[in-house]
């Protein structure tokens, strides 16, 4: 069941970054993120005739009716273009939409690098490490996109409402579908960065499942410590306390060592650590049998 909700974190991952990287490199190349048309109200059928309409992305306008019909300009952030716009404010929101831009660049470029560490991850799934890099990087380009998209319905609105209200003019505007798959791949980054850290998590929490235990483990030796050699050298041990022990439970307990050896287990550290208890206690046994058989002759 782990490795099952393991692989469907890493396939929604992965789709869900795929699509959402794809989604914000439309939505940054196309010019579709705001559509405005402008006019005046003929008095006498209550028509409207329009006199401008354009949509405009992140680096071009293109007008669709007026005099500039059929003329696309690139957005100049550094020069005016020369374009004939109706009216000063619609002048104005273009030039104030541009400070929503570097955002959305930064965005693309956090989640393509998510994208990649997500991958890399995916396919080297020991370095858990990973999958918590690439769903930071996700939160941070979705964090990144909705601040640069906060950015750029504020300038709209707030050039709108300083407009002035004239009864023989219109004007209207509406976000196009460049701005709509802009605000899906924010909801799509941070889902695959959601889905990312908890991956992390679940590796994590694997990994330190099957992890053995430190006790298994022999202490690291240091140069510098006057017990360097302690664990390499079992003659320096300390010698056991030893004491009066029956000769016939002691040969019962020697007989007893040396017809069941120790079972062989699954970790190679757990069985050399048993062979040498064992190989231990079948020697400190015989110094006993001796020690009591050489009492018994000097009693005798």
């Amino acid at each position: 069941m782990s490795s099952c909700s393991s692989r469907a974190l890493t396939i929604l991952s992965t789709v869900f970054g795929a699509c959402g990287l794809l989604l914000v490199g439309v939505a940054v190349s196309t010019d579709y993120w705001l559509l405005m048309e402008e006019g005046i109200v003929l008095q006498q059928n209550q028509s409207m005739e329009v006199k401008m309409a354009l949509h405009s992305g992140l680096w071009r306008v293109c007008f669709v009716a007026g005099t500039e019909n059929g003329r696309c300009v690139a957005s100049e952030y550094f020069t005016e273009p020369e374009i004939e716009i109706t009216t000063e404010n619609t002048a104005n929101i273009l030039k104030m939409v541009r400070t929503a831009t570097p955002f959305p660049m930064v965005s693309l470029l956090f989640v393509f690098t998510a994208f990649v560490i997500s991958n890399i991850g995916h396919i080297r799934p020991q370095r858990t490490i990973l999958a918590f890099v690439s769903g930071i990087f996700f939160i941070l380009s979705g964090l990144s996109l909705v601040v640069g998209l906060v950015l750029y319905i504020s300038s709209i609105n707030d050039e709108v409402m300083n407009r002035p209200r004239e009864p023989e003019q219109f004007f209207n505007y509406h976000y196009g579908w460049s701005f709509a798959f802009a605000a899906s791949s924010f909801l799509l980054k941070e889902g695959a960065g959601v889905m990312s850290v908890y991956l992390f998590m679940k590796r994590y929490a694997e990994e330190e499942m099957y992890r053995p235990h430190p006790a298994l483990y022999r202490p690291r030796l240091s140069e510098c410590s006057d017990y360097s050699g302690q664990f390499l050298h079992p003659e320096t041990w300390p010698p056991p306390k030893r004491g009066r022990i029956d000769s016939r439970a002691s040969s019962d307990i020697s007989i007893q060592i040396n017809q069941t050896p120790p079972q062989p287990t699954k970790n190679p550290l757990v069985h050399i650590h048993l062979v040498l208890k064992a190989e231990r206690w079948a020697e400190r046994e015989k110094e006993g049998s001796g020690e009591v058989e050489e009492l018994s002759r000097i009693e005798r």
